[in-house]
């Protein structure tokens, strides 16, 4: 890459924006950051156990400050928690810095996903985790939606395709 360029990756949970996130950036000779694990890194505590301590609203405030910080950057790739473009600032931060690509993934897909993953604190403890994520995917689609430059499907792909793809999609 003549010019370092940062790409964003945003998308629904379950979507495969840290695993491809890693893929794409190793492949780019780019470094790889994940908002969730840096904020778990700069906590010394899992994202569970920031949003049971903090709710909701703390670990937006945490997860906002991260974005802008990282989004700082050059060279980067960065995988974004799937609520961070709730936050109008992230996602001028998001649009202004990088290419944002978004992932985008069925309902399906993201509930064989994430079955077994105790660490989504929204849908850990659901009583019907597919209710949770229609309507996260109303409430949040719009917004992935607004500010994508680039949307790759993730559904039956594999890792190593979706990578190719927004290789090609960003003219890399």
């Amino acid at each position: 890459m003549a010019e370092k360029r940062n790409i964003f990756l945003v998308g629904p949970m379950g979507a495969g924006k840290s695993t491809i996130g890693r893929q794409l950036a190793r492949q780019l000779h780019l470094e790889f950051f994940d908002s969730d694990s840096e904020i778990e890194r700069r906590t010394g505590a899992d994202i569970a156990w920031v949003f049971e301590l903090e709710g909701e609203d703390g670990f937006r405030a945490r997860e906002e400050k991260v974005i802008e910080e990282l989004t700082e950057s050059t060279g980067i790739v960065l995988a974004t928690g799937g609520g961070s473009i709730l936050s109008k600032e992230s996602r001028n931060r998001l649009s202004a810095r990088g290419i944002v690509v978004y992932l985008e993934t069925p309902i399906e897909k993201q509930l064989a996903r994430t079955q077994r993953d105790k660490r989504r604190p929204l849908i850990a403890d659901a009583e019907n985790p597919r209710e949770v994520l229609e309507d996260l995917a109303e409430q949040r689609n719009p917004l992935y939606e607004e500010i994508a430059d680039i949307v790759v499907r993730t559904d039956e792909q594999s890792a190593k395709f979706v990578v190719d793809q927004i290789i090609e999609k960003v003219g890399l």
